[in-house]
């Protein structure tokens, strides 16, 4: 069964979720297999078809990639592009940030605790193309994209998150994927707590929006 969502609906509501993933209750696998089935189907270069979906339910190994995962926001959280810092920003975006600083910090304390990994990876061989990369992880990415979208429609939520790729080498070896697979989005899913999520506040339209000539 899935959720009484228009299109519009599903795309303009389908968040972050980061504290309000419930870490106590079971997801059935067959649910995120489902969530899968339908994130293949999204376009892939040539269609190649050369992702991997990396599905990770054991806690042990959940609670090593959560090690992992900390270590990265910690380090992230000392960089000059930490999103915590709204100096820069109006009152009302400074709130904003605030609030998603709070959750972000919260699911890198919690992340081995949420009950399902999903790791999307690609064959891309050891050593990333030095050239422009958009057609590699565009045979990627659409799909991870879908697959939160199919996660929202059957009542679970998730978070795109990347940091952990700062010890992406450690991760694969921990999970044994190949030297010539490689990680492009770790999704954490669970189910939520609540019912409300709506559309995000974010910039006009014409600020970001360029018609012919920039």
């Amino acid at each position: 069964m899935t959720l009484p969502l228009s299109p519009d609906e599903l795309l303009s509501s389908t968040r972050s979720v980061r504290k309000r993933l419930d870490l106590d209750r079971p997801v059935p696998i067959e649910l995120v297999r489902e969530c899968v089935d339908i994130a293949v189907q999204a376009p892939t270069g040539g269609n190649r078809q050369s992702w991997h979906w990396m599905v990770v339910t054991d806690p042990g190994l959940r609670a090593e990639i959560g090690k992992y995962y900390q270590q990265a926001f910690d380090r992230y959280r000392n960089s000059p592009t930490y999103g915590g810092d709204v100096s820069q920003h109006s009152d009302e975006r400074r709130a904003v940030q605030a609030r998603v600083t709070s959750s972000a910090e919260y699911l890198a304390e919690r992340m081995g605790d949420v009950p399902v990994h999903v790791i999307a990876c690609i064959e891309a061989g050891e050593e990333l193309p030095a050239s422009n990369q958009a057609g590699l992880w565009g045979s990627l990415l659409p799909a991870a994209w879908s697959f939160q979208l199919a996660a929202r429609a059957r009542g679970l939520g998730s978070a795109w998150t990347t940091l952990h790729l700062r010890y992406e080498k450690e991760i694969s070896e921990l999970l044994g994927i190949p030297p010539n697979v490689r990680q492009g989005v770790l999704l954490p899913t669970a189910y939520y707590t609540g019912d409300t999520f709506k559309p995000a506040t974010r910039e006009p339209l014409d600020t970001v929006l360029h018609m012919d000539r920039w």
